[in-house]
């Protein structure tokens, strides 16, 4: 299974998003630290769910890296977030 899709899927698991997009931009760091042949390094996370209401962007952060710290100690690089709570601009 891709990277793509197992953040996706852990994702959907842990906060049942109102809407999740998960980009791989593993491209963009050629050259970069932690960048591989083949991509599945950098990625790109926009999450709504309603676990983030009343959390902090650190928390929120905080709630994705626990969701996601297997990937993250293995074969993601980094990982940018755009958490959100319903309602929220």
């Amino acid at each position: 299974m891709a990277t793509t899709d197992v953040i996706t899927n852990r994702l959907r698991e842990a906060f049942t998003p109102e809407s999740l997009e998960v980009i791989d931009e593993s491209h963009l760091h050629e050259g970069h630290a932690g960048h591989r042949p083949g991509g599945g390094t950098h990625f790109r996370v926009y999450i709504v769910s309603p676990a983030f209401k009343g959390k902090s962007r650190v928390e929120r952060h905080r709630m994705i890296n626990g969701a996601l710290a297997g990937e993250l100690s293995g074969s993601v690089h980094a990982l940018a977030i755009h958490a959100k709570a319903p309602g929220e601009g």
